[in-house]
C-alpha cells in the first residue's frame, strides 16, 4: 500500500535531517547518513540548506529506477528543483549545460560531443595519457619529498588530458583551474557568479579564436560544425564547454587524491594491487563505488506523481539520488562499508544511470587505471606526510576531495 507523506514544509524536524552532511574521513560516509541507510526504506525526507525539503534516495534498486524515470526532470531552472547549496542557487538562471536538459532537448546536445568519448576513441588515447602521467610523476619527484600530490600530480594529469581532448591551451591551466575551484567551492552567490563569469569569458574568447582560425580538439570542431550551422548558439556552446572542461578535470583529480589516500590507509588492499596489477581495473570500479564523490549530481524534480518502494513522490517535489548511499546498499554490495579491490562493483552508480549517465566515464576509468598503475610502480614507498585525520576535506555541498595532499616517499 502506498504511503502518502505529509506535505513538505520549511522547518527542520527530527524526521527531516539536514542534507548534505560533511565527511570527517576521506573515504567514510558522514555519521549523519547512518539513519538514512535503514535496511527497509529507500526514500527519506531531508531538509536542504534553504529550509526546503526533498526526498533522498538511498537504495540501489530505487536509485536506478528513478534515474531512468522520465517523470524526474533535470531542469535546474524549475523553481521546485532541489538545490543543495547557495552557489547552485546563484547560478540557477545561467544557461544550463546539457546535463540540466531533459529529453528531447538533451539528446542532440549530448550527441554533439559523444564521438570524442566512445570506447574506441578513449582506448586510442592510452599512449598519450601514459605519457602525461609519467611526465607528471617526473614533476612530483622533482618537487619533493615531501610534495603536494594535488598540485604536482592529481590536478595536472586530468587537466592536460581534457585540454588535449577539447583543444584548450594547457598554458592557461592555472586560470581555468582556479576559476573551476572557485566555481565548485564557492560559499556565497557572488563568488560563484564571479567564477562563472571568468569561465564564460575565457571560453567565449577561445570560440572567437577558433572562428578566426580553427584548431585541433572538440571545441574547435563544435565551432566549425555546430555553431556555424546554427545547430547550437554561442551561449549553449560556452555552457557545454564549461561542463566538459570543469567536470573533465575536477572529478578525476578528486578521485585520484582520494584513491591514493584510500589505498595507503588500507595496506592489505594496496599490497594486493602491488602483487597483482591485473586487479587494477576492478579496483578502479571499487574505488568509484566506495568513494562516490558527487551526490548532488543526482538531484531531480518530479513532474508527475511517482510511486516507488511504497512511497508517493508528488509532482513538484525534489528528489536527490544519493549515489554515496546507494553504492553502499548492503542488499547489493555485501559488507558495503568494506573496501575490497577484489569485489565485483561494476554496477555501481558513481557515474549515474539512465540518459544522464556520465559522458566521460570511459575516460575517467582509463585515466585512473593508468594513474594508479604508474604511480605505485614508480613511487613504491609513497605515503602520507601527515596523519589522515589532519587532512582538510571539502564540504558535502561540492565534489568530495582535498585541495592539498602532502605525501612523501
Amino acid at each position: 500500500m502506498t504511503e502518502t507523506a505529509a506535505p513538505f514544509h520549511t522547518d527542520e524536524t527530527p524526521d527531516t535531517p539536514p542534507f548534505p552532511s560533511d565527511r570527517t574521513c576521506p573515504y567514510a560516509l558522514p555519521e549523519e547518513y547512518d539513519r538514512l541507510r535503514t535496511p527497509s526504506t529507500a526514500l527519506h525526507q531531508v531538509t536542504l540548506y534553504d529550509g526546503r525539503q526533498a526526498w533522498v534516495v538511498t537504495k540501489h534498486e530505487a536509485a536506478r529506477t528513478l534515474l531512468a524515470d522520465p517523470r524526474l526532470s533535470s531542469d535546474r531552472n524549475n523553481v521546485d528543483f532541489p538545490l543543495t547549496s547557495v552557489r547552485l542557487e546563484a547560478l540557477r538562471t545561467r544557461h544550463p549545460g546539457f546535463i540540466s536538459l531533459d529529453p528531447p532537448e538533451h539528446g542532440p546536445r549530448r550527441r554533439m560531443t559523444i564521438s570524442e568519448f566512445t570506447v574506441k576513441r578513449i582506448k586510442g588515447m592510452r599512449d598519450d595519457i601514459e605519457r602525461i602521467v609519467h611526465g607528471a610523476i617526473d614533476d612530483l619527484l622533482a618537487a619533493g619529498p615531501p610534495a603536494d600530490l594535488v598540485k604536482h600530480f592529481a590536478l595536472p594529469v586530468p587537466s592536460m588530458v581534457i585540454c588535449g581532448l577539447l583543444g584548450v591551451p594547457y598554458a592557461d591551466h592555472e586560470y581555468f583551474q582556479d576559476a573551476s575551484r572557485r566555481l565548485l567551492q564557492a560559499t556565497d552567490g557572488a563568488d560563484a557568479i564571479a567564477a562563472r563569469d571568468h569561465l564564460d569569458g575565457y571560453l567565449d574568447g577561445l570560440i572567437t579564436q577558433f572562428q578566426a582560425k580553427p584548431g585541433p580538439g572538440l571545441l574547435s570542431h563544435l565551432v566549425a560544425d555546430q555553431l556555424a550551422a546554427g545547430e547550437i548558439n554561442r551561449e549553449e556552446l560556452v555552457s557545454t564547454a564549461i561542463l566538459l572542461l570543469v567536470a573533465g578535470h575536477e572529478t578525476t583529480a578528486s578521485m585520484t587524491s582520494l584513491s591514493v589516500i584510500t589505498l595507503l590507509e588500507h595496506p592489505d588492499q594496496h599490497a594486493a594491487l602491488r602483487a597483482d596489477p591485473d586487479l587494477i581495473p576492478g579496483a578502479v570500479e571499487e574505488l568509484l563505488r566506495y568513494l562516490s564523490i558527487a551526490d548532488f549530481a543526482g538531484a531531480r524534480v518530479a513532474t508527475a506523481d511517482i510511486e516507488i518502494d511504497g512511497q508517493l513522490i508528488r509532482a513538484g517535489e525534489g528528489v536527490i539520488v544519493a549515489n554515496s548511499m546507494a553504492n553502499r546498499d548492503g542488499s547489493v554490495f555485501a559488507d558495503p562499508d568494506t573496501f575490497d579491490v577484489r569485489r565485483s562493483a561494476r554496477h555501481h552508480l558513481a557515474f549515474g544511470y539512465g540518459v544522464h549517465q556520465c559522458l566521460g566515464q570511459n575516460l575517467a576509468r582509463l585515466e585512473l587505471e593508468v594513474i594508479l598503475t604508474a604511480l605505485f610502480e614508480r613511487v613504491p614507498t609513497l605515503r602520507l606526510a601527515v596523519p589522515v585525520e589532519q587532512l582538510t576535506l571539502r564540504p558535502g555541498t561540492t565534489i568530495q576531495g582535498v585541495n592539498e595532499l602532502p605525501v612523501t616517499w
